[in-house]
């Protein structure tokens, strides 16, 4: 890519009154625009496997959707770091933004609800043993939302980098535990337990935690409570729109990559982010 020539403010506007208010229409190369997103490159990836006509909207989709995984895992990557700094501020208005991204993200679902079971049956075994379940990212965003399961990693083992990626995030904390580490420098009763406790494990909630975050909401950090409280709920909406999608498309049928596939989505279900933060609501 070429260097993008950078403007200020003045530049802008010289550039206004030279065209007399008209957009720029003449350039040396390509678009400023076109180089900056990348156009060409976005557009020659999506390569259908089949000739029906709705594999590209469920291809285009889902590269979307990959997009967004990667953007949360930046997002929540930087949040963690405000919170190792105490910046507790701004990793509230990072969290803030990312509940944008999955509301963004779960209207995403909406592109592919026409999508009958008569039509998916269309591509969908051109699409092999290819399933969601598979995406890297979304693995990497599970695991920094605290649902940790070493299994999982397995599908990458032949990718060296996303295997890689997927063991240190395993190993390393959640954004919840980067929450809880704060709390407890803030001077919060968290549990030597959980602040010690095994990071791949999955994480059980407890009734200390619990009654923490009953103290956090009658205080100045009750702001990041409910923001980390949307943010939960985009996810629980992510996966019941999941879930409604793959009931409508293709009902109780067996997953494409192995699992029970409808049934496998509803138990995933079962397994709530940031648990005290819903159970502590009783509490208040």
């Amino acid at each position: 890519m070429t260097a993008i020539k950078q403007l200020t403010e003045q530049d802008r506007k010289a550039r206004a009154e030279a065209n007399d208010g008209l957009p720029t229409l003449g350039f040396e190369a390509g678009t400023p625009y076109d180089e900056y997103v990348g156009t060409a490159a976005l557009h020659d990836l999506q390569h259908t496997v089949t000739d029906a006509p709705e594999e590209l909207a469920f291809l285009v989709t889902t590269q979307v959707m990959e997009l967004y995984f990667g953007l949360l895992r930046s997002e929540w990557r930087l949040a963690q770091r405000q919170l190792d700094e105490d910046d507790v501020n701004a990793a509230t208005w990072t969290i803030r933004r990312t509940v944008r991204h999955f509301e963004a993200l779960n209207a995403a679902w909406a592109a592919l609800s026409w999508l009958t079971p008569a039509q998916f049956n269309t591509f969908r075994d051109a699409l092999g043993e290819g399933s969601g379940f598979q995406s890297a990212l979304y693995r990497h965003v599970e695991f920094l939302l605290g649902n940790k399961s070493e299994a999982l990693i397995r599908p990458h083992r032949r990718n060296p980098e996303a295997h890689r990626e997927l063991v240190e995030a395993l190993h390393r904390p959640s954004l919840y535990d980067s929450v809880l580490a704060m709390l407890a420098r803030a001077g919060h009763p968290i549990p030597a337990s959980v602040l010690e406790r095994d990071l791949a494990a999955e994480y059980e909630p407890s009734a200390e935690v619990e009654a923490v975050w009953v103290e956090v909401y009658a205080g100045p950090l009750a702001p990041l409570a409910e923001t980390l409280t949307d943010l939960a709920e985009q996810f629980s909406d992510w996966r019941y729109r999941h879930l409604m999608a793959v009931r409508r498309s293709m009902g109780a049928k067996p997953g494409s990559g192995g699992s029970s596939g409808l049934s496998w989505l509803e138990r995933s279900m079962r397994r709530e982010v940031f648990p005290e933060l819903w159970t502590a609501r009783t509490l208040m």
